[in-house]
């Protein structure tokens, strides 16, 4: 442990991974390397209170006096130039260089880029780090018709946040559907209904052929059948990238992410990927992934520390994630890919209802609408290998609760022998 761990990316991945370190008593050196300069932040409320509340301030992961107590060597404002897996060395940008015993790459990752013409003029912004936030921000103030490009969570947030703050809005979503790789048709429908009956215009099935400016600001975007959509601001919202080109320039071994096993080592085993970066096959649909939200990012954390602490467990956390989009709370458990029917809990038009996902008998997950209680259960149901029957779950949340009761005391007493 001569050179201890080296963290390359302090979001909320490379945080906890330091943090997972030290309280699984790792006593070697650790550094957390950040390019940005800032005390590294919550990343989720970028699209909603701060940019809408000149006063507000970003929420440190940790406070300042963490990273000190606990020995983390802190380095903001540094960028990784290249990686020397066989000498294990760090090229800092600018010079210098940093040794590890284990590397641990959680460099998340970047908005996806649009090439439309226009796409260089000023006031076209994609949100992703407090800079972006803070640039959004200020551009708003001044920016009565607002155009955001992309229908999925950070557009839609977005959209929500500054229709709020009395801006003209419009989505425009490529895909005939809004949120076409996150949630059902049946969600996606209800929150197109609850954003346009705030006034967002949103217009699906439709692409910008390129931007026009004035004096070298944006003025407008052009759809590709010829409507001009008046916008001092244009948001650009079409997924994101993983940050891979470090780890694949040092040749590790990279699928959509620089792909990793179940105790989150690359194809270099002192190296490790955690977060929005990293690819692995997933337990529980046993399919290839790269999930992008804060759950997979701090639980792979976790285990990526007792990985270098010298355990051996595999990842099974059951993924979830969250998006608060105007008054609808969104929170999703479960990947619900390859589901073949579902039932309905609640009700639509009092927005208040869970979409159960089933592949045959089998319980894939649950979408719900301001239904947290239906969210906890099912994350207590999934993790606990608790798959209802569609017809108990049409017996609502208590009858899940006895059933999961049930399955659990009889595992219990299957245990005991």
């Amino acid at each position: 442990m001569k050179n201890g761990v080296v963290i390359v990316g302090a979001g909320h991945a490379g945080v906890q991974a330091a943090a997972s370190l030290r309280e699984d008593g790792y006593d070697g050196p650790v550094v957390l390397v950040s390019d940005e300069n800032e005390l590294p932040y919550h990343k989720p409320p970028l699209s909603k209170t701060f940019i809408k509340d000149g006063d507000a301030r970003p929420q440190p992961l940790r406070g300042e006096t963490f990273y000190t107590s606990s020995a983390i060597d802190f380095r903001p404002g540094i960028r990784i130039e290249r990686i020397d897996a066989g000498r294990r060395l760090l090229d800092i940008a600018g010079g210098g260089t940093l040794a590890f015993d284990h590397l641990v790459m959680a460099t998340g990752s970047r908005p996806r880029v649009l090439p439309l013409p226009g796409s260089d003029l000023s006031g076209v912004v994609s949100l992703r780090s407090l800079n972006d936030a803070r640039q959004i921000r200020e551009l708003s103030a001044r920016s009565d018709e607002v155009v955001i490009l992309g229908g999925g969570f950070i557009g839609l947030e977005i959209a929500a946040t500054l229709k709020a703050a009395g801006r003209a809005v419009t989505v425009v979503e490529a895909a005939d559907r809004l949120l076409g790789r996150a949630v059902a048709p049946v969600v996606a429908g209800h929150v197109r209904l609850r954003l346009e009956a705030t006034g967002v215009r949103i217009l699906t099935g439709t692409t910008i052929a390129r931007l026009e400016g004035e004096n070298g600001h944006v003025a407008a975007a052009i759809t590709s059948t010829g409507e001009r959509l008046p916008a001092h601001m244009v948001i650009v919202g079409v997924g994101a990238v993983p940050n891979v080109e470090l780890a694949q320039e040092a040749g590790l071994a990279i699928a959509n992410g620089i792909r990793v096993d179940h105790q989150m080592r690359s194809s270099a085993p002192q190296i490790l990927a955690i977060g929005d970066a990293a690819s692995y096959r997933h337990w529980f649909t046993g399919g290839d992934v790269r999930l992008e939200s804060v759950q997979n990012a701090t639980d792979q954390a976790r285990l990526a520390a007792r990985t270098i602490s010298g355990h051996v467990d595999a990842y099974s956390a059951v993924p979830w994630f969250w998006s608060d989009i105007g008054d609808m709370k969104l929170q999703m458990v479960g990947l619900t890919a390859g589901g073949d029917s579902h039932v309905v809990l609640g009700d639509l038009p009092e927005n208040k209802f869970s979409i159960y996902h089933f592949a045959g008998d089998r319980l894939l997950g649950i979408e719900s609408v301001n239904r947290p209680g239906d969210h906890m259960l099912g994350r207590k149901m999934l993790g606990a290998g608790f798959s209802p029957r569609p017809e108990t779950v049409a017996l609502g949340p208590e009858g899940l609760k006895a059933a999961l009761a049930t399955f659990q005391q009889n595992g219990a007493a299957r245990a005991a022998g």
